[in-house]
Formats: structure tokens, sequence, C-alpha cells
């Protein structure tokens, strides 16, 4: 495959390097005056069909590369006020220096005309009104119909298949990357353009000198100093319900901030806004979303692959606030305050049926399981951030505190049946509870000095996490299935309890000089990780707290450290960018439980590589590759050796014999990107590869629907290939901005099952059109759809080829009968398809919305699962079992809301 990959390659670079031809000079008028900012285009002949553009700089220079079959191409040169020209020039290398001739044209008429798309430089702008629709009131509701953007359902915006590293307002990153509340409630009215900030770096300081691969967003504001937001309030029945949303905000050059409220029970996922979606680099320090270890759970009820509007039963309130201030005369400091907290309850039920497949060593038998669950979720977060990013220099400090009070309850009726149970046919009920308090707290500073022709950057993060865990299992009895498991006769319920200390630290330093157009960063670090595990498993008997022994208990301590040096290369021209990183690692890790015989210790020296090229041609084309080499040496769940409950249908524990896991993974890529704004095109082609190499493999044992969990020391491999094409295009004439999207994914890798040995591949397909049109007045139509297709084989112990299709669909069609009146229809179809299983899932909404136009006040009707569809059917497999799921939707209901703008 790796010789694939490279053949890939060779041709790709060899077609480029064989037809790409560059057009080089000097425009001036007749007195020999360098003509700034005149357009030069290379064009074939006879079809008015622009292959590639340039425009001139201050002083009328200009470079155009292009590629070409054509022998002749014409070439055309405009400017105001000046006369244009077209020549012929021949399909090679040449310099065309261009002297216009001054012509002065009497204006009749001015009629301003502003292009959809415009590119300049690295910057590519969108204007908003090109795309939107009547029935469009956000942000994000218009740049869903951008080519070359998609927005995802959590939030994330793409920009050509790859996530956005800022989200920037006026240039200001307000919201650090939780940028889904300023997309979801930033009116389109209060928007001019969208940019696209392609090769991002955010740090002024190391523009020009350490490139970057990734785009950012930029919304430029109608007004300089804007006050605006969002707001919804409505209510229904089927139960009762309520939905309110509140999001002002403001904009102006020296302060921004956003304030958002907003609580339902219809549905919304609105908690998940405050997430961090955009990504950022290590000079900009590290910050992370907060996360419990979630080491325990009850049994949960299975999600549906569905818009989670439709079965999410929810009862949330979430608030959250962002500030930003310049806090100095040049407007180089900023001050940045976050503040957040959620108040959440779900509902969830389900019913699964699984049937396990039969080894050489175990029969085949079936398990049915009926879930229900309450989640309730409790979570506060601070955090303080002070940045100055100037081109002399570079400051940011970010601490955070955020707590959890989290809490989650189960009950469940499971039945086994067949040859491999204990007990065929036995029905066990249970109440499953758990108490999860997390607290957490961060620390992140990075700082660029000058230096001399230098660059100093020093950066340090700090850590600190505790994990309070404690599950309930009651009877006890329902556990009384678990092989090798006695919970107690006169047990009345089992208890599970867990704590995880965790302290991170991560300090580095490096210094930054350019050598004959390239940049060095040498740089030494030290990274150290210590986790401090505690669990017991005990049961309560006549009210008495009783533990089974130091068999079901931990006292286990894990510490990594791991000292460093590398050295980054970087380099950066009109055509070519570059950036690698040649890091030295010395790894040095202990696990240590004395009573559990845990002793294990691994001293490793590991050289892990990465590379990223990418080259730009013919205006329009991006060319590039990357590897990687890295090292995974595991975690503490892969150390203890005491048996956790983690879940009322799991109980584990590691073999205190087994090494330390290390796992080396290897992968290489390559990309093609086209994007033309001059006639609206996007395209992009991927292909990647990767071998994961790991010394352990997992032998779960499965009895009775429980999992107990082994690993064989053995080598064995993870072996992945991934391909993706998307193609977009926005059609002016028609109003519709179309795409399609391809993807397959194979993998291949070993596996154990009950001590038998197998093979496994999988592959998905999927493909995906999408398309939106607003050519007609009285009507705009939005589209989606996507078909999957799954193949699971196995061969050894276990033999099978499973095959299932998927196909979803969304459609939203809005008709506009009379000025401000709004009749929607929505359509979701959900179906999945196997040889003895076919399921369709369809929803229907239908709304009616006037628009008061005076106020900007909108006055909604909306009836949403019309054929009240209760329940979601869905089958699924994998290499040991096929299931068939069941779960609970959301009943039809009627909602009317009034949706407003903040001025």
């Amino acid at each position: 495959m790796i010789r694939k990959v490279s053949l890939f390659l060779m041709m790709m670079f060899s077609v480029i390097a064989f037809a790409q031809k560059t057009v080089s000079g000097k425009i001036t008028d007749e007195d020999g005056i360098a003509i700034p900012s005149a357009s030069v285009t290379i064009e074939e002949p006879g079809k008015d069909a622009i292959i590639a553009y340039g425009i001139t700089n201050s002083k009328g220079e200009y470079k155009i590369t292009f590629t070409s079959a054509e022998a002749n191409l014409d070439f055309k040169v405009k400017a105001f006020n000046q006369k244009p020209i077209t020549k012929q020039i021949s399909n090679s290398d040449q310099t065309q220096s261009i002297k216009l001739q001054s012509q002065a044209t009497e204006i009749k008429e001015v009629q301003l005309k502003t292009k959809m798309i415009t590119a300049r430089g690295d910057t590519i702008s969108y204007d908003l009104k090109a795309f939107d629709s009547k029935s469009d009131r956000t942000l994000a509701d218009v740049m869903r119909k951008i080519p070359g953007i998609e927005v995802k359902t959590d939030g994330t915006v793409l920009y050509q298949g790859n996530p956005i590293n800022k989200f920037l307002v006026e240039g200001k990153d307000l919201m650090e990357g939780g940028y889904g509340t300023i997309n979801n409630s930033l009116p389109k009215d209060a928007v001019a353009k969208v940019e696209v900030l392609e090769n991002h770096q955010p740090v002024k300081m190391l523009q020009g000198k350490i490139p970057s691969d990734a785009a950012a967003i930029n919304i430029r504001l109608k007004k300089s100093v804007t006050m605006t937001g969002r707001g919804e309030v409505g209510a229904g029945f089927s139960p009762i319900l309520w939905n309110v949303k509140l999001t002002p905000m403001f904009f102006s050059k020296k302060h921004q901030w956003v304030v958002n409220y907003k609580t339902n029970n219809v549905g919304d996922q609105v908690e998940n806004e405050g997430n961090m979606l955009g990504s950022f680099t290590r000079y900009e320090g590290r910050r992370t979303n907060a996360a419990q270890n979630d080491w325990l759970s009850v049994e949960n009820a299975s999600v549906p692959n569905l818009p989670v509007k439709r079965y999410l039963f929810n009862n949330v309130h979430y608030v959250s606030a962002n500030y930003l201030t310049n806090i100095d005369d040049k407007k180089e400091w900023e001050l940045k305050a976050i503040a957040n907290y959620t108040n959440n309850a779900v509902e969830r039920q389900a019913f699964n049926q699984i049937e396990y497949f039969a080894t050489p060593n175990s029969p085949g038998y079936f398990i049915t399981t009926d879930i229900f669950n309450n989640f309730y979720t409790d979570k506060a977060k601070g955090e303080l951030i002070f940045t100055k990013n100037a081109k002399k220099g570079y400051f940011k400090n970010s601490t955070s505190f955020t707590q959890f009070w989290n809490a989650d309850r189960g009950q469940v009726t499971r039945s086994n049946t067949g040859a491999g149970t204990a007990f065929g046919g036995a029905t066990r009920n249970s109440a499953q509870t758990i108490e999860s308090p997390t607290t957490t707290f961060q620390n992140s500073l990075s700082t660029i000095i000058p230096w001399k022709e230098k660059m100093v950057n020093v950066t340090s993060f700090i850590n600190y996490q505790k994990d309070v865990q404690k599950l309930g299992v009651s009877p006890a009895s329902y556990l009384s299935q678990i092989p090798g498991f006695n919970p107690g006769f006169y047990s009345t319920s089992v208890l599970q309890s867990l704590r995880l200390n965790s302290f991170t630290a991560n300090h580095s330093a490096n210094i930054g000089f350019t050598y004959k157009g390239f940049t060095l960063t040498p740089e030494v670090g030290f990274n150290f990780e210590s986790t401090d595990l505690r669990s017991v498993l005990g049961n309560f008997q006549d009210g008495n707290y009783l533990g089974y022994g130091a068999r079901f208990d931990n006292d286990l301590k894990y510490t990594t450290a791991t000292p460093y040096a590398s050295l980054g290369v970087n380099f950066k021209n009109d055509s070519w960018l570059l950036f690698a990183n040649f890091p030295v690692n010395s790894n040095n890790i202990k696990a240590e439980d004395p009573l559990r015989l845990v002793d294990r210790t691994l001293n490793k020296v590991t050289f892990e590589p990465s590379l990223f090229a990418q080259y730009n041609f013919a205006s329009f084309f991006k060319a590039s590759v990357n590897a990687n080499i890295n090292n995974n040496f595991g975690e503490i769940n892969t150390a203890y050796s005491g048996f956790v409950l983690t879940s009322p249908d799991n109980l584990n524990a590691m073999d205190p014999r087994n090494p330390i896991p290390q796992n080396l993974n290897k992968s290489a890529g390559t990309r093609l990107e086209y994007r033309n704004p001059l006639n609206n095109i996007f395209f992009n082609v991927n292909y990647r590869f990767s071998d994961a190499k790991r010394n352990l493999i997992s032998n779960p044992t499965i009895e009775n629907g429980y999992f107990i969990t082994q690993y064989i020391v053995q080598d064995n491999h993870i072996l992945n290939n991934f391909y993706s094409a998307e193609i977009g295009k926005y059609f002016p004439k028609f109003k519709t901005n179309a795409s399609l999207t391809f993807n397959n994914s194979t993998s291949k890798s070993d596996a154990f099952l009950s001590s038998a040995a197998y093979s496994n591949t999988n592959t998905n397909q999927s493909y995906g059109v999408k398309f939106n049109n607003t050519y007609f007045s009285w009507m705009s139509i939005d589209y989606n759809a996507n078909l999957t297709r799954t193949v699971q084989s196995s061969s050894g112990a276990i033999n099978t080829n499973a095959k299932r299709s998927g196909f979803t669909h969304n459609l939203g069609v809005f008709f506009y009968p009379l000025e401000n009146h709004t009749i929607g229809f929505n359509w979701d179809q959900i179906n999945t398809k196997a040889p003895d299983n076919d399921f369709r899932n369809a929803f229907y909404d239908v709304s009616y919305q006037f628009t008061w136009s005076k106020r900007k006040i909108d006055f909604e009707v909306k009836w949403m699962n019309i054929a009240n569809r209760k329940v979601f059917e869905t089958y699924n497999f994998n290499a040991t079992s096929i299931s068939y799921t069941r779960m609970m939707l959301r009943p039809s209901q009627v909602m009317f809301t009034v949706k407003f703008n903040f001025k």
C-alpha cells in the first residue's frame, strides 16, 4: 500500500512539474509609472474561461502560474482609466511587461454591484446577500449555503473539508474556539461579508516565518459599532413545552461581549455551544475542553442516528458570558473573561436484542435489555485570559476552573436465552445509580520574546483534576451471572467506589531563527503526568458495608516523565509551504500497586518525525503531502489489576504480568485542492494510509452478556485506508449552490474472542449530495442526502460476512405566497437495510411564519413529527454480534414562537 501512495504522489507531482508555466512582468502607463491593482488574466482562446489570474502590487508587478494543454492562450490586462488589451501568448514561461494607454470613459450612470465571491492573496470574501434566502435569519443559516464551507450539526465549521482554526469578528477572537454561540445567534442582517483567511497564522509575530495550513473565518460587520443579537420565546404542548433563547451581543473596536441564556425541553441541545471547536497552535498555549474521566457508568440506552431534536427528552438551562476588552492604548493587550453554567436533565429509553456469535470456545446466545435512564448534569466553568498579539511580542495566559456535579440513573430489565447462558430465559431487574463530582484546574502560558533577530518561545501548561465516582447496583443478585464473581447471597446491593487524582505539567522552550529563507526552531521540553487510582468494590449486608478483598481493590500510581529535544523546520514563499518537526523523546513510564503485584516500567527513546508540504500552482490549486510517526504507551486504564465494575455488565482487570502497551503509529497522506472564486468552483481529493502496530491484543470473554477483558502479548496491526472527494459549485444564474461528496474507508485488524483468533475487515462507503436554491421569489429549497454502505467480514475462529446500507435525507422547502408570510415543510428520512431487515423512519414538520417587517419580529407556529412516530428501529453488527435496537422518540408536538433581533 505504501508503494501505491508513493506512486500516486510521484504521478501527481510529475504532472504538476511538467505542466505548470509562469508569466510575470510589470504593468505601467504611457509615462512608465507603475499601475497598481490592475487585473491580469490568462484565458483559453475562444472560451472566455479564466484559468489563472493576478493583481498587480504597488510597484505594478505581477506573477501568474498556470496549467493548460492549449498551445496558445489569451493574455488580458485591465485597469481603471486605461485601455484594456488582449494579446495571444504561447504556453511557456515568459515575461510580459505592458504599457497601457490612457482612456477616459464618460460615465452616464453608475451601478454598484458587489461580487458574491472575491479573492485577494490568501483571503476569500463572500458577500452574504448573494447566498441568503427569505427564510434565513442567522449567520449559520447562510454559511451552510456558501460553497467550500460546511457547518456540521455540532456547530463545527469546515472549509474544504477541514476544521477552521479561528472564528473572528472584526479580527478579534472573542469566543476562543467556542464560536457556536455567535454563529447560531448573530443576525444575518448585521453581517456584510464572511472572509476565509487561508493558511492563517494567528500569532502575528510568526506570520511569514512559521506557516500554517489551516483556514480561519473572519466576520465583517456592516457597522463599526454594532449592538445586535437574537432572541426567541416559545411555548407549546404535548406535553407542556417551552423554548427561550436570549443572546444579546456587542462589537466595537475596543470592546466585544456576548451574553447567552437558553432554556428548553423541546430537544434542542444548546449546552454544547460553549465547547471549543477551533484548534490552537502550540505557540498559543494549550486549552482543552474540561471533561470527566468516566470510568464508571450505568447501562445506557442507545442513541439513534437521528437529528438530536427527534429523540432528546431534556430540561436544560444554559447561561454563558464572553467579554473582551483592550487594556492598553495601542490595543495590543486584550483581557478576556469567559463563564458558563449548565443544568440539564435528560431521559432516555431503549430496547436492545443482541445475538452473540458462537466461537470454538463458547456457544452462541441472545441477550435482551430494556433500559430507562435519567442523566443529570450540573457544570460551572470560569476562565480568564490575558493576551498580547503584536508584531514585536506575544503573550498569552489562560486560567480556568471547572466543576461538575453529575449523576446518572438506570432502571434495567435483562433476559438471557440460549446455550451460552447460565439460566436460560432468566429475567432480572436492577436499579443503578452513579454520583460523579469532578474538579479541574488549568493554567496555560505561552510567550514569544524577540531577541536580536531571533525569537524565544516559552510555554507552560499545568492541569489538576480530581474525579470521585460511585456506582451502585441493586439488588446484588443482578450481578450473579458475571463469570467468576459472587456478589453474596445476603447482599442487598453492590457499590463500586473510585477516585482519580491526576496532575499534568508540560514545559518547553525554543528559539527561532531564520537561515536562507528557512525558520529553524530547536526546542527542549519536559512532559510529566501522574495519576493515582483508588478503587474499592464492596456490598451492603444488613446495612453494613463489606469489601470483597484485595482482588477487587486498586491502589495504583502511574507516572509518565518525558524529556525531549526537537528541531522544527519551516519555510514559506509564494508557492511553497513547509513545516516539519524532528523530536527525540525519552519515555519513562512506571506503574506501581504492590498489593496487586503491579510493578511495570518502561524506558524507551523514540524518534517521532512529522512533515507537511504544500505547493500552490496555477492560481487555484494546492497540492500537499503529510506524514508522521508517533508512539503511544497506554494510560492508567491499561495498568490496573484489581477488578473494577466499570458498568453493571462489565467487570474488568488487567493481567499484572502484561508489559506496558507499546503502539507504533505510522501514517501518510496526500491532498489536492482547487478553489476558484472566479467561477465559484471548489473541490478537494484526499488519500490517507495508516499502520498501527501494537504489542498487546484484546481478548474479551463474553458470557451471559457480560464482558471480561484480557490481553494477549502478541504483535498485531491495524491497517487503515481512507479516500475522499468533494466538489461544490455555486450557479449564480440559477441561485443554486450544489456539492457532491464521496468517502471510502477500509480497516483490517487482528482480533481475539474467548482465546480464539480471527481477522476482521470493515469497509465503509458514503455518497452525499447537497444543494440549495433561491431562484424563485416564492420558494426556496434546501436538500441533503447521504447513502452509506458497510461490509464487515471476519475469517478464522469467527466467520461472518454482514452487509448493511443506510439512506438519510433532509428536505426543507419554504414557500412565500404573500409578502411577510412563510410556509415551511421539513422531511427527515432515515433508512437502514440489511439482508433480513429493512427499517424506514420518516419524520415530517410543517410551519407557518408571519413577519412584522417594521419591527423585524417573526411569529411562528410549528407542528413537529406530524406522523407521531414514537420509536426508532435500527439494525447493527460487528465481528462478535448482531443487534436490533428500538429507541423512544419525542412525540408529535406543536410550538408557538416569537423570534426577534436585538436592534
